[in-house]
């Protein structure tokens, strides 16, 4: 089979168009705009990579209905974004979902069911560890479980897990003691 990226159109000429050097000229002219077509098409294919500018990214996050989507995020976390959009789609309204998602924008994220933390039936909560969680981030938060919780399901609280690293000292000792009694003797 040939390669696109190594055709040239001197190739698919018959014998006697080749020994023209018009045509010869015109067929080694219209090869170089084919290599910078060929490289355009490589391009095209945008699902297939993940090396893609803003522009790309923010047009692939529209085609792809991704739920929760801001263009203000970095562009790692919309890239990845958008890889998940398929999958995600597939396994909308479940709790693995709003994990995933939620892992994607916060960090860590786990969807706690209302019968592991004893809630009514239809609730659940959200356990993330994001220390530096703000009002802003809180409306964000929920706008992002929002997007792909299923309808029946709410979410009653978000538990943001805080982490301090320290040094922790332990000790053991023991002590041994001999006991003297002194009795007095008449």
């Amino acid at each position: 089979m040939i390669e696109l990226s190594e055709l040239s159109l001197l190739d698919l000429l018959p014998d006697n168009l080749r020994t023209d050097n018009q045509v010869r000229d015109a067929a080694m002219a219209l090869d170089v705009k084919m290599d910078e077509l060929t490289a355009k098409i490589q391009r095209v294919n945008l699902f297939g990579r993940t090396d893609w500018t803003d522009e790309e990214t923010d047009e692939l996050a529209w085609q792809f209905h991704v739920d929760y989507y801001d263009p203000t995020l970095p562009l790692e976390q919309r890239r990845e974004l958008v890889q998940q959009s398929i999958p995600l789609h597939r396994r909308k309204g479940t709790p693995s979902a709003v994990e995933d998602l939620v892992t994607t924008i916060f960090g860590y994220g786990k969807v706690e069911e209302w019968w592991e933390y004893g809630d009514d039936p239809g609730y659940f909560q959200v356990v993330v560890s994001n220390p530096k969680a703000t009002e802003e981030q809180a409306q964000q938060f929920i706008q992002v479980v929002e997007s792909v919780k299923r309808k029946s399901a709410h979410l009653r609280r978000v538990v943001v897990l805080d982490s301090a690293k320290g040094i922790h000292y332990y000790g053991v000792g023991t002590q041994q003691v001999d006991i003297i009694t002194l009795r007095q003797v008449n």
